[in-house]
């Protein structure tokens, strides 16, 4: 099997922060007396990530998605253990690492806010030591892809959320990366741009195959283009499996929306503390999909039926319930 371009070996991010009480005097003595609190951010962590593959990482703010990225891309240093990109000790940041990776702060610009995209994406090209017929040729093509050639000339400040995106993924892109790190590229955009950048990853992808890594509250991002899933809780991996695997191993619940043609003539028991009263004319039931076909039974054969409809739960809604399941049994990564 051929090395994998991500490995981390019991790889650690612990975060100190100060402890201040109250008041005035206690600030002045926290000069010669502080207390520290050391946070958990990654618990030991081991991966392997092969080239090419497209990683969805998900968990809730603050489970450590955006520090596994920030330790992988190398803008932080490690508490214990390795991380190694394409055979780079991130940390070390050396030129020629940092030329292979790109990283995507969907919350934060890498580009100039005063002057149009244009002119910070020939800065970067100096940056990178790229060809300017080339960088050239690579924006207009991205552009076009994107839909925003219109743009390229306009200062940065003056475009619309959805357009500067554009131009961040643009500029991420620019020296071909073999490796893209994506924290949240689709935040707080309308379905337009969301659907715009979703369609223009995955076509990225299949056309380059570079390793990704992508976190995302928006989970349409992670099911549509991730072909891994990470699930990660209180700094710690708690799933890494596929999309398909994870849906088949995870107790669902159905929706069953049913009207009756005539009230109920008398109460439906349907097990499980579940019933439905007499005289009823609508019934609204969650079901454990086990559960799922003796339910419809019951319910239909206990009058005649106008309107049925069952509803599977959405993704988001299962990884949910997933992750706060496995947050309340995980310990809490603080200690003093």
């Amino acid at each position: 099997m051929s090395t994998p371009a991500i490995r981390t070996t019991a790889l650690t991010r612990v975060y100190e922060t100060y402890e201040k009480p109250e008041g005035v005097w206690n600030s002045v003595r926290g000069f010669w007396d502080r207390k520290y609190i050391s946070r958990v951010a990654l618990q030991p962590t081991d991966l392997e990530i092969h080239r090419g593959q497209i990683v969805g990482l998900v968990g809730a703010n603050g489970a450590g998605k955006t520090t596994l990225l920030k330790l992988l891309s190398g803008l932080i240093h490690p508490s214990g253990g390795e991380a190694r990109v394409l055979g780079h000790l991130p940390n070390k940041r050396e030129s020629i690492y940092l030329r292979r990776i790109s990283i995507l702060l969907g919350q934060k610009s890498q580009l100039w806010w005063d002057i149009p995209a244009a002119d910070s994406f020939a800065l970067l090209a100096k940056i990178y030591d790229l060809p300017v017929v080339q960088t050239r040729a690579r924006v207009q093509e991205l552009a076009g892809i994107l839909d925003c050639r219109h743009v390229l000339q306009t200062q940065l400040r003056r475009l619309s959320l959805g357009e500067r995106m554009k131009m961040e993924i643009i500029g991420s892109l620019l020296h071909d990366p073999e490796v893209l790190f994506l924290d949240e590229p689709t935040i707080g955009l309308d379905v337009v741009a969301q659907t715009t950048i979703r369609s223009f990853l995955s076509q990225y992808v299949k056309e380059r195959n570079p390793t990704v890594i992508l976190t995302s509250h928006y989970m349409d991002d992670i099911a549509r283009l991730a072909n891994r899933l990470l699930l990660i809780s209180k700094g710690a991996i708690v799933y890494d499996g596929t999309v398909p695997e994870f849906m088949g191993r995870t107790e669902r619940e159905q929706r069953i929306t049913l009207r009756y043609a005539e009230p109920l003539a008398a109460g439906l028991d349907l097990g499980g503390g579940r019933g439905v009263l007499a005289g009823a004319e609508e019934v609204n039931l969650q079901v454990p999909s086990r559960d799922l076909p003796e339910t419809v039974r019951r319910l239909t054969q206990a009058a005649t039926v106008q309107d049925l409809k069952i509803e599977e739960p959405d993704f988001e809604e299962i990884i949910r319930k997933f992750l706060q399941a496995e947050s309340s049994v995980l310990p809490s990564g603080d200690r003093k």
